[in-house]
């Protein structure tokens, strides 16, 4: 569906196969206080780990991180890695689903450089 499509069909309440509306459906998966900065500095650095990730966000606690990573991995927003080497590590990025937000996050960002100072 086109842009345009969209804005001629939006006023007959565009739904997905559910009867759910899309914008309601997507942002259902960014609900949080959290996940979209995750989401965001994992498409910046790529993969990183558990305390990279809480480092460049800042004041996040461990719990309110790990809950919001095991969501967006439930989501398929990103991927888990495992590492069994000594020390034992963990990586997240992206998934293809992920990945395929970056137009979403470079739309706010044209947004916000037009109207927030």
């Amino acid at each position: 569906m086109t842009f345009e499509e969209y804005k001629d069909q939006i006023s007959e309440a565009v739904t997905t196969n559910s009867g759910l509306c899309p914008v309601c459906a997507a942002l259902s998966v960014f609900n949080g206080k959290w996940k979209l900065s995750i989401i965001y500095e994992l498409s910046v650095y790529g993969s990183m780990r558990f305390s990279e990730i809480k480092k460049v966000i800042g004041n996040i606690t461990n719990n309110a991180l790990s809950n919001a990573l095991k969501d967006l991995e439930k989501d398929g927003i990103l991927v888990r890695k495992q590492f069994n080497e000594i020390p034992p590590h963990v990586e997240y990025s992206l998934t293809e689903k992920g990945e395929d937000l970056l137009p979403v996050f470079y739309a706010l960002t044209m947004w916000g450089l037009k109207y927030i100072p």
